[in-house]
């Protein structure tokens, strides 16, 4: 897991500022056709993984509340905290996902701007390897966790 600048720049300016949060937010499948990087703005500096059959442009969408994001700690031991999105499943019907191309190698963390290119990216993480399903199967995304450490 990684955040972007932009992601600790809309954090800090959400926390000391007061500026406005988003309502929701999205987990994004995309390509290692261009692999995030801490410089990464929106969603639309990446490769989504092809629409259909399960997943949907944009991703799936999580709510701000203890449901979509059910796990959160606080790690005295290890001067921590940290706080896990709930398991995210892209279920394949009527074919595999993705629906061409290549698969998910990438999680992206984004607000919910309207316009899905523009979405803010916040935060990734590496699937380690290509992620496709066929039809009829599951795309478990778990254990997506952001860890906060207290150090200057």
């Amino acid at each position: 897991m990684a955040y972007t600048n932009k992601g600790l720049y809309h954090r800090d300016n959400v926390y000391y500022r007061n500026a406005a949060e988003p309502t929701n937010f999205y987990v994004a499948l995309c390509t290692n056709a261009t692999p995030p990087t801490q410089d990464t703005n929106t969603l639309g500096q990446l490769t989504e993984i092809a629409a259909g059959n399960g997943y949907t442009t944009g991703g799936y969408q999580l709510a701000r509340n203890s449901t979509d994001f059910d796990v959160l700690t606080e790690d005295d031991t290890n001067d921590r905290s940290f706080v896990q999105v709930k398991n995210v499943v892209f279920t394949a019907a009527g074919g595999p996902i993705p629906l061409s191309g290549s698969g998910a190698r990438w999680a992206v963390f984004t607000d919910d701007n309207a316009t899905i290119a523009n979405r803010e990216v916040f935060t990734y993480w590496d699937l380690g390897s290509d992620r496709s399903v066929t039809d009829g199967n599951p795309l478990t995304i778990a254990d997506l966790t952001f860890r906060s450490t207290g150090s200057p």
